[in-house]
C-alpha cells in the first residue's frame, strides 16, 4: 500500500477502504518552510478524547527546534531535534517513522535543496488509530496545520532517508549506441557519460513518493536545453548547462540548475496530474553527467555515504554493502542560486 493518505491545501486522499485498527508501523512526512519572524508554529496538530484521549502535535520552536508530541490514555512520548539559523530558511522535510512492535521510532530532517540529513531516536513510539489518520488527512477543520505546511503524508512502510531518485521510469538515457528508459537500467548495464564515456551502472534506484512539495514533478519541454522530446523529472534533479551563455554571465565552463529554479511557465512547468510518482536514479563510479533525451543531468550524488554507517543503513543504499559503494565529490560546476538560474534562462531565450 505505501501511500495511503496525502492531503494538502487544495487535495485530501485516503486510499484505505475500512478505518478499523491501528497502524503499527508507519511514516509520517510533512514539507514545511518555517516563519521568517522566529514565531512559534503548530505544524500539526490534532486531538480526540473519544473513546480515549489520544493527540499528535509536530511544532517548531523559535530559536529551538522541531519538537513532536504523542499522548496516549494519560502517557506522553516527547522527541526534539534542534534546528541552526540556515535551516530555518530552507524548505524542510520532517519524517516521523515507527515501529511500534520493536519499540523504535526515529524523528528526521531533510533539507532537500541541499541533500543533508540529520535524525533521533524517538523510543517507544505508539501505534496510530487509522480513524485519527483519516480525520487528519481529511477534515482539515479538525486539525490544526500551519500556512507554511506544503503537505503531509503518511505511508505505511519505513520511509528511507538521504540521496532520493529524480528520472520519471520513460526518461530515456543515452546508453552506447542508443538510448534507452532509464527504468530498463540494472546493475552492470552501461551508460554513456560525458565525462568518461560508455561506465557500469553499480546501482539502479527507485522510489514511489507523493506527488507534493519537493516530489511534485517538473515537465522540461523540448526544444529546450538540448532536448528531444519532454521529460519529467524531480524538483531537484539538476542539469548541466554549459551555453556560450554560461561563460559570459558567470565566467566558468558549465553551471548546474535544479529543475526547480527552471520552472517559467514556458521551458519548464509543473506537473500535477497523479497523487503518487515514481523516480529512478542510477548510482556512477564518479558521479558523472549522463545523457537525457539530448539533455546534460546529474546522475545520483551520494558523496561519501560509505563512511557513514547510520546515513547508509536508512537510506535507499542499504541493501547494497558499504565497501562496494562509490565516494562522489563535490562537482567542480557551481550550481545557481534561484534568480541567476532565471536570468540564464530569459537570456539563452532572447
Amino acid at each position: 500500500m505505501a501511500w495511503f493518505a496525502i492531503s494538502d491545501a487544495e487535495r485530501q486522499h485516503f486510499a484505505l477502504p475500512q478505518t478499523q485498527g491501528f497502524l503499527a508501523r508507519g511514516s509520517l512526512v510533512i514539507e514545511t518552510r518555517l516563519s521568517s519572524d522566529d514565531r512559534p508554529q503548530t505544524l500539526l496538530a490534532f486531538r480526540e478524547r473519544v473513546p480515549w484521549e489520544r493527540s499528535l502535535s509536530l511544532q517548531a520552536i523559535p530559536r529551538g527546534g522541531i519538537v513532536l508530541i504523542t499522548t496516549q490514555q494519560g502517557e506522553s512520548a516527547h522527541v526534539a531535534l534542534d534546528l541552526d539559523a540556515s535551516e530555518r530558511s530552507d524548505l524542510l522535510r520532517i519524517t516521523y517513522s515507527w515501529d511500534a512492535p520493536a519499540r523504535w521510532g526515529r524523528l528526521a530532517i531533510e533539507r532537500p535543496e541541499r541533500g543533508s540529513v540529520r535524525s533521533v531516536q524517538a523510543p517507544r513510539p505508539r501505534p496510530l488509530w487509522l480513524e485519527d489518520i483519516k480525520t487528519m488527512t481529511l477534515c482539515h477543520g479538525l486539525i490544526q496545520l500551519d500556512s507554511d505546511v506544503e503537505f503531509f503524508a503518511f505511508s505505511d512502510d519505513i520511509e528511507p532517508l538521504g540521496p532520493m531518485p529524480s528520472l520519471t521510469a520513460s526518461v530515456p538515457l543515452l546508453a552506447q549506441d542508443e538510448y534507452r528508459p532509464v527504468a530498463r537500467f540494472k546493475r552492470g548495464d552501461l551508460v554513456q557519460t560525458l565525462e568518461h564515456g560508455p561506465v557500469p551502472v553499480l546501482a539502479h534506484l527507485c522510489r514511489t513518493v507523493p506527488a507534493r512539495g519537493s516530489f511534485r514533478p517538473v515537465r522540461l519541454r523540448a526544444p529546450y536545453f538540448g532536448l528531444q522530446q519532454d521529460i519529467f523529472v524531480a524538483p531537484d534533479q539538476k542539469l548541466v548547462l554549459s551555453k556560450p551563455m554560461v561563460d559570459y554571465m558567470f565566467g566558468c565552463e558549465a553551471v548546474l540548475v535544479p529543475a526547480r529554479h527552471l520552472v517559467n511557465g514556458t521551458s519548464a512547468i509543473w506537473h500535477d496530474l497523479s497523487l503518487t510518482t515514481t523516480y529512478h536514479q542510477l548510482v556512477l563510479p564518479e558521479h558523472e553527467t549522463m545523457i537525457a533525451a539530448g539533455a546534460a543531468l546529474e546522475s545520483l550524488f551520494i558523496g561519501r555515504m560509505r563512511r557513514k554507517p547510520e546515513h547508509h543503513a536508512q537510506s535507499l543504499l542499504s541493501p547494497l554493502s558499504r565497501a562496494h559503494l562509490p565516494e562522489h565529490m563535490l562537482s567542480a560546476h557551481p550550481v545557481l542560486r534561484p534568480f541567476e538560474a532565471i536570468t540564464l534562462v530569459e537570456q539563452s531565450a532572447a
